[in-house]
């Protein structure tokens, strides 16, 4: 077994700051290319099948993942289920407490420094302190068992402490207070860690609703690593899983996926412009549903994100402030569309028009799988460039990914199959036992508010300039004379100055 080698860690972290400062790596411009799905019981029942096909459907796609030369460690593999309550009041009950029956309880997925114990401690007291300034009760620390001997020699090198939090709802708030509290309360975490100089400290999940089991490994050794995983009592209504295989990145432990909310395949070729747009609109971003606490979520995307991370971040807040994950995902990654597209129903048109209008989109390839803990969705950017197959099955579920036959299923049982198409989505009500098509989720999401309404007030600056006199500031000689000295050229004045300024689009030369 491969013991924890700071040396190593140091020089691989002294190779990622030389190519920063002197090659073309840019830790912002991270990015990979992955295997990613889900498997959700349509009716929202836990069951130890759904864990299963999960963990089959992860295996399925060890293809999509990148090895390293050792033969054993990958660039990160990880599963999203729900919080299976039996298994974590079994957990309370040796922590010396009697968990009420019914009680939520959340639990904490965290990844500690593994040799620097003092770190390790002032990590622990930021976590507790953050939990108990919120009011909620605590009722112990968990050592999440692990098998080392399944990792490679470099993921085991910088394998973090992995511990579990539980977590007492002794408020009584309701389901969707709690998390969005517990949002608040890992939002202050990893800033306090921040300003505390701790880099080892993160929290891969924290939530009533689900938790995330990843890290730097294969998808076959998911399972393996955590035995919890194996576990008869574990069962879930819904199982996200992501193989990871980066393009241009480093692999880290923290980076692998599922994030929170999502899994993702691809990339996102509009970060910087997202990421520059999200700084601007949380000066003036105001939630009632946050309150007084706004402040404690800013940044809304930490620093070192890669852009699946980034994206992540932006569909959590937009879930947090009370949208579900449908219209997260309408408002985020939109199908493709116009005012003038005659052929979209006019509820979507301004539906779309109102996304527009307070959030850029996030252009891809994208292939997404989604939770909220409620809906589990599955869908594409307006691209359209990455696969995402589905099935459903007579017995209630839903199986979609990035490749066909991830979980075996007997034809006889089949009730559709199929693919999406760029822009479209799937979801799944699990509190209503609903699957929802395209045309059907979208129908939904339209009716639910105004959108016309709103729509409606909004000013169209063109008309309004349009009827302002501009003086013009050169013409003639003078003119070309200041264009020549600018570098301009006949190619980009009459191919790509032209059109902008006739046609108000963005050039293609």
């Amino acid at each position: 077994m491969t013991k924890f080698d700071k040396n190593w860690v140091a020089a691989e972290e002294a190779k990622r700051q030389w190519m920063a400062e002197n090659g073309l790596y840019r830790e912002e411009y991270e990015h990979a290319s992955c295997g990613v799905g889900l498997v959700v019981s349509i009716d929202g029942k836990p069951s130890r099948k759904v864990v299963e096909n999960g963990i089959a459907a992860l295996k399925a796609v060890w293809h999509r993942g990148a090895v390293d030369a050792d033969g054993k460690t990958g660039d990160g593999a990880g599963i999203h289920v729900q919080i299976p309550v039996p298994f974590f009041y079994d957990q309370v009950r040796r922590t010396g407490h009697e968990p009420r029956k019914g009680e939520l309880i959340a639990v904490g997925q965290v990844f500690l420094p593994r040799t620097d114990f003092g770190a390790q401690e002032t990590c622990r007291t930021i976590v507790e302190s953050e939990i108990l300034r919120m009011g909620y009760f605590i009722y112990g620390w968990r050592h999440v068992p692990v098998e080392v001997d399944c990792l490679g020699d470099k993921a085991n090198a910088t394998r973090p402490e992995i511990e579990q939090i539980l977590i007492s709802n002794s408020k009584g708030v309701d389901e969707e207070t709690f998390e969005r509290e517990l949002y608040v309360i890992r939002r202050r975490i990893e800033k306090a860690a921040a300003s505390a100089g701790i880099n080892g400290l993160y929290l891969a999940s924290l939530s009533c609703r689900s938790i995330i089991y990843k890290g730097m490994m294969l998808a076959e050794q998911v399972a393996v690593f955590y035995p919890d995983l194996m576990d008869e009592r574990f069962e879930s209504a819904f199982a996200l899983y992501h193989q990871r295989y980066s393009t241009n990145t480093f692999p880290q432990w923290w980076l692998a996926q599922p994030f929170r909310m999502l899994a993702h395949n691809g990339e996102i070729n509009t970060l910087k412009g997202n990421v520059n747009w999200m700084k601007s609109h949380e000066i003036r971003m105001a939630s009632s549903a946050f309150g007084d606490m706004a402040e404690d979520i800013k940044p809304i995307i930490p620093g070192g994100s890669s852009d699946s991370a980034a994206l992540d971040a932006v569909f959590e807040v937009l879930v947090r402030a009370g949208r579900n994950a449908p219209m997260a995902k309408t408002m985020l990654v939109p199908e493709s569309w116009s005012k003038q597209a005659k052929d979209l129903p006019q509820a979507w048109r301004d539906m779309y028009s109102y996304c527009n209008s307070v959030m850029e989109p996030w252009d891809g390839p994208a292939a997404l799988a989604m939770t909220d803990g409620r809906w589990v969705c599955a869908g594409l950017d307006r691209n359209g460039l990455r696969p995402l197959r589905y099935v459903i099955t007579g017995d209630g579920l839903l199986i979609a990914g990035s490749e066909v036959g991830m979980v075996p299923t007997d034809e006889a049982i089949v009730r559709e199959k199929g693919a999406l198409g760029p822009g479209q989505l799937l979801a799944v009500d699990m509190a209503e036992g609903t699957l929802y098509h395209d045309t059907e989720i979208k129908d939904k999401l339209a009716a639910a508010q105004p959108f016309g309404e709103w729509v409606g007030k909004i000013k169209d600056l063109d008309e309004a300039l349009a009827q302002v006199t501009e003086k013009q500031l050169f013409s003639g000689e003078e003119l070309r004379k200041r264009q020549i000295a600018a570098g301009y050229s006949i190619e980009e004045i009459e191919q790509i100055l032209a059109p902008m300024a006739e046609d108000g689009k963005e050039t293609l030369a």
